[in-house]
């Protein structure tokens, strides 16, 4: 313990911004709401010092605390390891994909994260609520924390719940003739804080909080393990599921296994939880499936890259966008359905050029097509546009040699 506390003091210290973030920011808020809270009103309703009952509720609260405080800094700072810049194996970098931001190949399972600006290994996603990646060095204390954190809540909400009831037993009468519950235990001491009506608004504001955070956590939980037992994160979910659509979508009769399922999930359990608590491997190499080997994964994402150039569809821009969330000019029903994530927008002027991939029906996602100076830098833009800032264009020979060139420069630096 008091070397990780040296750890983080003496190494990470620079780590602390991280906490200067909106997601932290309210994690940390909730945490504090409940929990004391939760241990004041467990000293109006059951004084721990009164009863063997009431010590052992006093000392789980102060240990749901300390457990998930720890997990949730444990996955805000230890962070989720990166692929060192500049990174190029020793061989097999053919089925490799070059990243231009770090200037290195991308190892697999590993993703570039534009919020880190980094490489990220076993990337599973971007979480903002601990404003840092969620990947191969944390996703243990990460789950760890999505599963103590409904604990916790669960039994603060018990506490609120007795608590509203011991003190308004006597003053309202509910008209429950069947409800009976023994209060003799919690009547004998009285407690040195009287329940106010702002105690009353404080207690019932923060039962809505451990409520909602327990359902919402809970299933967050849920999600991660069900990746977890599959070996899987949710990004290669998400490549699986397309490597299914392009096979079906091409009718290759290809078989695509993923590679990192080992067959049993408690060997697939393993690889993320363990008695020391550092994950197994280094983040490059990775145990695999009898069928597959080491870059089975990123094959298959050269193949989805490249059917993404074959399918995407060529935009002219012919309304300025400014890059605005949540632009007022664009519309009524631009604005209220901007998409919900951190994704970036990107700002448009006419007679641009934009390679769609996917959108909705008022918003589009896609690369803007660049000059040869800006491609040749590594310079990349891309991300969300209202969709009535632009219009399909036909064949254009100016767009197809500014791709041709983008893709070519781009072969270059992975070769």
């Amino acid at each position: 313990m008091w070397s990780y506390l040296s750890l983080v003091t003496f190494e990470n210290i620079h780590e602390v911004r991280r906490l200067c973030h909106w997601g932290p920011v309210i994690a940390l808020t909730v945490i504090a709401v409940c929990s004391s809270m939760a241990i004041l009103d467990s000293i109006i309703w059951y004084w721990p010092l009164d009863t063997t009952g009431g010590s052992f509720n006093f000392i789980m609260l102060i240990n749901w605390s300390v457990l998930i405080l720890y997990n949730y800094f444990n996955a805000m700072f230890v962070g989720p390891g990166y692929i060192p810049l500049g990174w190029k194996p020793e061989e097999d970098t053919k089925y490799l994909q070059f990243c231009r931001m770090c200037q290195g190949y991308k190892a697999p399972r590993s993703h570039h994260c534009r919020k880190c600006n980094r490489c990220v290994m076993k990337m599973d996603h971007h979480c903002p609520w601990i404003n840092n990646c969620c990947g191969h060095q944390n996703h243990a204390y990460f789950t760890s924390f999505l599963l103590l954190a409904p604990l916790g809540c669960s039994h603060a909400a018990f506490i609120f719940i007795m608590t509203m009831y011991t003190q308004l037993y006597e003053r309202i009468s509910f008209g429950w003739s069947t409800v009976k519950i023994d209060m003799s235990a919690v009547r004998r001491f009285q407690p040195i804080m009287p329940f106010s009506v702002p105690a009353f608004a404080a207690t019932l504001f923060a039962l809505g909080l451990a409520l909602g955070t327990t359902i919402a956590v809970g299933m967050l939980f849920f999600i991660q393990m069900k990746v977890i037992l599959r070996n899987k994160t949710s990004v290669e979910a998400w490549i699986e599921e397309k490597a299914k659509d392009r096979i079906q979508y091409y009718q290759t009769g290809e078989e695509f296994i993923f590679p990192y399922d080992l067959g049993r999930r408690w060997e697939n359990f393993k690889q993320v939880f363990t008695w020391s608590g550092s994950p197994e491997g280094d983040g490059i190499q990775w145990p695999i499936h009898a069928k597959c080997h080491q870059h089975t994964l990123t094959i298959e994402q050269l193949k989805q890259k490249a059917d993404k150039r074959v399918r995407s569809i060529q935009y002219r821009v012919v309304e300025d966008y400014n890059g605005a969330c949540c632009p007022l000019s664009k519309g009524f029903n631009t604005f209220f359905r901007t998409p919900c994530t951190e994704e970036p927008r990107i700002g448009l002027h006419k007679g641009e050029t934009i390679l769609a991939t996917r959108g909705t029906k008022w918003w589009m996602y896609g690369d803007k097509v660049l000059d040869d100076e800006q491609t040749k830098a590594g310079a990349r833009l891309r991300g969300w546009f209202p969709r009535r800032c632009v219009e399909k264009c036909h064949y254009d020979t100016a767009v197809t040699s500014a791709m041709t060139s983008e893709t070519s420069s781009e072969e270059k630096k992975v070769k």
